[in-house]
């Protein structure tokens, strides 16, 4: 599917390389990725930061993991690589001087001549708006990256970082990354209205924690304490209504003869302005899902089965 107003054609579903160099290790993360673009999938993402926060990484890991899978295969044609920069440690912020440092060290670490889609990570307010967008522009007219994308951007700044776009004559932002799923829909539903912005503006919805950090796999259950490396991250999840929703979809994918996790990326992949929802796998057990989404159609009616228990969140 296209993204944006881009000439990159993507995977229904895109794969998160978060968990690369944190939960899998190099040999587990080439077997991901092995089998998921085997399978079809074509949009890889990850950022400069991943993964940081594992004891003992400072970030990088993750671009370091993809780059040696990209060298053995010899070539990266046929994907799309996504990168983002501001939230490695010794390179946090949206300076120009960041984002150029940042982006030699990105390059080398994937061993690409240009990244596909390169993200503004977070919004940075101690740098004006203009020097960024300007710094971005710089990378793309040099043919160092090819399309910009936003996330975690609010309606204002995406509002405003186009408007400055405009005025300086460069390239548009082409992709937003959201938080949203079957669990969470406001940021892009709600008040904050990212859903209207990024139509307005041509951009592509690429969603993040599209699986409520696992929570939609069904693998939490009523009255068990949450358990593994993302229990504090669905904290928040631990609802009966929201349990309502893991039970249709486990529901839904026992008559599809397909993971729970599948059916909500499967969701998510068709609501309004969505073009590929990101999730990660450690291992090609996990991975099973993300391929599964590729191709599942849910019906009509099971599709309003669950957006009526998502909207009684």
């Amino acid at each position: 599917m296209r993204l944006g107003d881009s000439d990159l054609d993507v995977s229904r579903i895109g794969l998160g390389g978060n968990v690369f160099g944190w939960t899998a290790d190099e040999a587990a993360s080439h077997a991901v990725l092995d089998a998921y673009v085997g399978a079809g999938g074509t949009l890889i993402d990850t950022a400069d930061g991943y993964s940081a926060w594992a004891p003992g990484n400072k970030g990088g890991e993750s671009e370091t993991i993809i780059g040696t899978w990209i060298a053995r295969r010899g070539r990266h044609d046929d994907v799309t690589i996504a990168t983002k920069v501001a939230t490695k440690p010794d390179r946090k912020g949206l300076a120009p001087a960041t984002i150029r440092a940042a982006l030699d060290e990105s390059l080398a670490r994937l061993g690409v001549d240009a990244i596909d889609l390169y993200y503004a990570h977070f919004d940075d307010p101690d740098t004006p708006l203009a020097e960024t967008v300007a710094a971005f522009e710089e990378a793309r007219a040099a043919g160092r990256i090819r399309y910009v994308g936003l996330s975690n951007y609010t309606p204002e700044r995406i509002n405003q970082w186009c408007r400055l776009a405009d005025e300086q004559g460069a390239a548009r932002p082409v992709a937003l990354q959201p938080h949203y799923n079957l669990l969470h829909r406001g940021d892009v539903e709600g008040p904050a209205n990212r859903g209207e912005v990024a139509a307005a503006h041509h951009l592509g919805l690429v969603p993040y924690f599209s699986l409520a950090a696992g929570f939609l796999t069904g693998k939490y259950t009523r009255g068990a304490a949450p358990t593994g490396e993302r229990a504090g991250m669905v904290a928040d999840y631990l609802r009966e209504e929201c349990f309502d929703v893991v039970d249709a979809v486990v529901e839904v994918a026992g008559a599809h003869g397909v993971e729970p996790a599948a059916v909500a990326l499967a969701w998510l992949r068709e609501r309004p302005g969505v073009v590929a929802p990101l999730a990660s796998a450690r291992n090609t057990h996990q991975l099973a899902s993300i391929t599964q989404a590729l191709t599942l159609e849910l019906s009509a009616e099971e599709t309003e089965r669950l957006t009526r228990l998502s909207d009684a969140l």
